[in-house]
Protein backbone atom coordinates (compact mmCIF):
# COMPACT_ATOMS: atom_id res chain seq x y z
CA UNK A 1 0.00 0.00 0.00
CA UNK A 2 1.26 3.48 -0.86
CA UNK A 3 2.45 5.44 2.16
CA UNK A 4 3.56 8.64 0.40
CA UNK A 5 2.20 10.79 -2.42
CA UNK A 6 5.20 9.73 -4.53
CA UNK A 7 4.34 6.07 -3.99
CA UNK A 8 0.71 6.82 -4.87
CA UNK A 9 1.63 8.16 -8.31
CA UNK A 10 4.04 5.32 -9.04
CA UNK A 11 1.70 2.56 -7.86
CA UNK A 12 -1.33 3.88 -9.72
CA UNK A 13 0.70 4.10 -12.92
CA UNK A 14 2.02 0.56 -12.45
CA UNK A 15 -1.38 -0.99 -11.76
CA UNK A 16 -3.57 1.09 -14.08
CA UNK A 17 -1.15 1.72 -16.94
CA UNK A 18 -3.60 1.86 -19.82
CA UNK A 19 -6.64 3.21 -18.00
CA UNK A 20 -7.59 6.88 -18.47
CA UNK A 21 -6.26 9.11 -15.71
CA UNK A 22 -6.76 12.67 -16.87
CA UNK A 23 -8.50 14.50 -19.68
CA UNK A 24 -7.78 18.20 -20.15
CA UNK A 25 -7.85 20.76 -22.97
CA UNK A 26 -4.60 20.73 -24.90
CA UNK A 27 -3.58 17.35 -23.53
CA UNK A 28 -6.43 15.12 -24.60
CA UNK A 29 -6.70 12.00 -22.47
CA UNK A 30 -3.65 10.65 -20.68
CA UNK A 31 -3.47 7.12 -19.34
CA UNK A 32 -2.01 6.55 -15.90
CA UNK A 33 1.32 5.56 -17.46
CA UNK A 34 1.34 8.70 -19.60
CA UNK A 35 0.42 10.89 -16.63
CA UNK A 36 3.35 9.50 -14.67
CA UNK A 37 5.69 10.20 -17.60
CA UNK A 38 4.39 13.77 -17.88
CA UNK A 39 4.82 14.37 -14.16
CA UNK A 40 8.29 12.85 -14.05
CA UNK A 41 9.30 15.05 -16.98
CA UNK A 42 8.49 18.10 -14.85
CA UNK A 43 10.25 16.55 -11.85
CA UNK A 44 13.45 15.99 -13.83
CA UNK A 45 13.43 19.66 -14.80
CA UNK A 46 12.90 20.73 -11.21
CA UNK A 47 15.77 18.58 -9.96
CA UNK A 48 18.21 19.25 -12.78
CA UNK A 49 19.91 22.03 -10.81
CA UNK A 50 19.86 22.87 -7.14
CA UNK A 51 16.16 22.40 -6.40
CA UNK A 52 14.34 24.84 -4.16
CA UNK A 53 12.75 23.41 -1.05
CA UNK A 54 9.38 24.97 -1.82
CA UNK A 55 7.73 25.51 -5.20
CA UNK A 56 4.43 26.67 -6.67
CA UNK A 57 2.82 27.07 -10.08
CA UNK A 58 -0.17 29.23 -10.93
CA UNK A 59 -0.30 29.39 -14.73
CA UNK A 60 -4.01 28.56 -14.77
CA UNK A 61 -3.30 25.57 -17.03
CA UNK A 62 -3.21 21.83 -16.47
CA UNK A 63 0.58 22.13 -16.14
CA UNK A 64 -0.08 23.40 -12.60
CA UNK A 65 -1.43 19.97 -11.63
CA UNK A 66 1.56 18.24 -13.24
CA UNK A 67 3.85 20.56 -11.30
CA UNK A 68 2.10 19.81 -8.01
CA UNK A 69 2.41 16.08 -8.60
CA UNK A 70 6.05 16.55 -9.59
CA UNK A 71 6.75 18.48 -6.40
CA UNK A 72 5.20 15.69 -4.33
CA UNK A 73 7.16 13.02 -6.20
CA UNK A 74 10.36 15.02 -5.67
CA UNK A 75 9.86 15.61 -1.96
CA UNK A 76 9.46 19.37 -2.44
CA UNK A 77 6.93 21.42 -0.50
CA UNK A 78 4.03 23.03 -2.41
CA UNK A 79 3.20 26.48 -1.04
CA UNK A 80 2.00 29.75 -2.57
CA UNK A 81 5.09 31.49 -1.21
CA UNK A 82 7.38 28.98 -2.93
CA UNK A 83 9.60 29.61 -5.93
CA UNK A 84 7.55 29.67 -9.16
CA UNK A 85 8.09 26.62 -11.33
CA UNK A 86 9.89 27.95 -14.44
CA UNK A 87 7.95 27.78 -17.69
CA UNK A 88 10.91 26.00 -19.32
CA UNK A 89 10.21 23.09 -16.97
CA UNK A 90 6.51 23.02 -17.93
CA UNK A 91 6.92 21.49 -21.37
CA UNK A 92 9.84 23.73 -22.32
CA UNK A 93 13.54 22.96 -22.86
CA UNK A 94 14.10 21.80 -19.26
CA UNK A 95 11.20 19.34 -19.39
CA UNK A 96 12.36 15.72 -19.08
CA UNK A 97 16.02 16.70 -18.97
CA UNK A 98 18.44 13.89 -18.25
CA UNK A 99 20.37 16.10 -15.83
CA UNK A 100 17.68 15.55 -13.20
CA UNK A 101 17.22 11.80 -13.58
CA UNK A 102 19.67 10.55 -10.96
CA UNK A 103 18.45 13.14 -8.45
CA UNK A 104 14.85 12.11 -9.06
CA UNK A 105 15.54 8.43 -8.49
CA UNK A 106 17.56 9.26 -5.37
CA UNK A 107 14.43 10.87 -3.94
CA UNK A 108 12.99 7.40 -3.45
CA UNK A 109 15.20 7.16 -0.36
CA UNK A 110 14.29 10.66 0.83
CA UNK A 111 10.52 10.99 0.48
CA UNK A 112 8.86 9.43 3.53
CA UNK A 113 5.59 9.63 5.43
CA UNK A 114 6.99 12.46 7.55
CA UNK A 115 8.09 14.56 4.57
CA UNK A 116 6.23 17.92 4.62
CA UNK A 117 4.15 18.67 1.55
CA UNK A 118 1.61 21.49 1.89
CA UNK A 119 -0.53 23.43 4.36
CA UNK A 120 1.55 22.06 7.22
CA UNK A 121 0.64 18.49 6.28
CA UNK A 122 3.02 15.61 5.60
CA UNK A 123 2.78 12.94 2.93
CA UNK A 124 1.58 10.43 5.50
CA UNK A 125 -1.08 12.72 6.93
CA UNK A 126 -2.45 13.49 3.48
CA UNK A 127 -2.55 9.80 2.58
CA UNK A 128 -4.68 9.15 5.69
CA UNK A 129 -7.01 11.99 4.74
CA UNK A 130 -7.28 10.79 1.15
CA UNK A 131 -8.15 7.30 2.38
CA UNK A 132 -10.96 8.67 4.52
CA UNK A 133 -12.22 10.94 1.76
CA UNK A 134 -12.19 8.08 -0.72
CA UNK A 135 -14.28 6.00 1.68
CA UNK A 136 -16.84 8.80 1.86
CA UNK A 137 -16.88 9.41 -1.90
CA UNK A 138 -16.92 5.77 -2.94
CA UNK A 139 -14.79 6.55 -6.00
CA UNK A 140 -12.98 3.70 -7.77
CA UNK A 141 -11.34 2.82 -11.07
CA UNK A 142 -14.64 3.14 -12.94
CA UNK A 143 -15.38 6.63 -11.66
CA UNK A 144 -15.35 9.60 -14.01
CA UNK A 145 -14.96 12.84 -12.08
CA UNK A 146 -16.00 15.88 -14.14
CA UNK A 147 -14.27 18.95 -12.72
CA UNK A 148 -14.34 22.63 -13.78
CA UNK A 149 -11.04 23.72 -15.33
CA UNK A 150 -11.70 27.33 -14.31
CA UNK A 151 -11.35 26.38 -10.64
CA UNK A 152 -8.04 24.58 -11.07
CA UNK A 153 -6.21 26.88 -8.67
CA UNK A 154 -8.69 26.42 -5.83
CA UNK A 155 -7.81 24.12 -2.93
CA UNK A 156 -11.05 22.12 -3.25
CA UNK A 157 -10.41 21.39 -6.94
CA UNK A 158 -6.86 20.30 -6.15
CA UNK A 159 -8.26 18.04 -3.43
CA UNK A 160 -10.63 16.50 -5.98
CA UNK A 161 -7.72 15.78 -8.34
CA UNK A 162 -5.78 14.11 -5.53
CA UNK A 163 -8.90 12.12 -4.67
CA UNK A 164 -9.23 10.95 -8.26
CA UNK A 165 -5.59 9.85 -8.28
CA UNK A 166 -6.04 8.02 -4.98
CA UNK A 167 -9.10 6.19 -6.33
CA UNK A 168 -7.58 5.44 -9.71
CA UNK A 169 -10.46 7.37 -11.24
CA UNK A 170 -10.65 9.34 -14.49
CA UNK A 171 -10.51 13.10 -13.83
CA UNK A 172 -11.98 15.19 -16.66
CA UNK A 173 -11.25 18.91 -16.55
CA UNK A 174 -13.78 20.79 -18.62
CA UNK A 175 -13.76 24.46 -19.66
CA UNK A 176 -16.83 26.56 -19.03
CA UNK A 177 -19.27 26.35 -21.94
CA UNK A 178 -20.44 29.49 -23.65
CA UNK A 179 -23.96 30.51 -22.63
CA UNK A 180 -26.70 29.54 -25.04
CA UNK A 181 -28.58 32.29 -26.81
CA UNK A 182 -31.81 32.53 -28.74
CA UNK A 183 -34.16 29.58 -28.98
CA UNK A 184 -31.48 27.08 -27.88
CA UNK A 185 -31.20 28.76 -24.49
CA UNK A 186 -34.82 27.91 -23.74
CA UNK A 187 -34.38 24.17 -24.24
CA UNK A 188 -30.82 23.49 -23.13
CA UNK A 189 -30.57 22.37 -19.51
CA UNK A 190 -27.96 24.12 -17.41
CA UNK A 191 -25.70 21.59 -15.64
CA UNK A 192 -25.61 21.95 -11.87
CA UNK A 193 -22.55 23.70 -10.43
CA UNK A 194 -19.74 21.51 -9.19
CA UNK A 195 -20.19 20.60 -5.53
CA UNK A 196 -16.91 21.24 -3.75
CA UNK A 197 -18.25 20.53 -0.25
CA UNK A 198 -16.70 17.04 0.13
CA UNK A 199 -13.22 18.40 -0.67
CA UNK A 200 -13.00 21.57 1.39
CA UNK A 201 -11.54 19.97 4.51
CA UNK A 202 -8.63 18.07 2.96
CA UNK A 203 -6.08 20.85 3.54
CA UNK A 204 -7.34 22.12 6.86
CA UNK A 205 -4.74 21.96 9.67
Amino acid sequence: MASTLRDLLIQRAARLQGRPALTAPGWGTLTYAQLRNRVEGVALGLLAGAPPGTVFSATGTIWDWAAELAAAASGLAWEQEGQPVPMEVLGGPRFNTEAGRSAYHAREQVVAEGTPFTAGLTHGELMVRLRRLNGALGWDHDTRADLPLARLGEPALRAALWSALYAGAHAVLTPASAPSTGLLARFRATPPPWDDAPFRALWQP
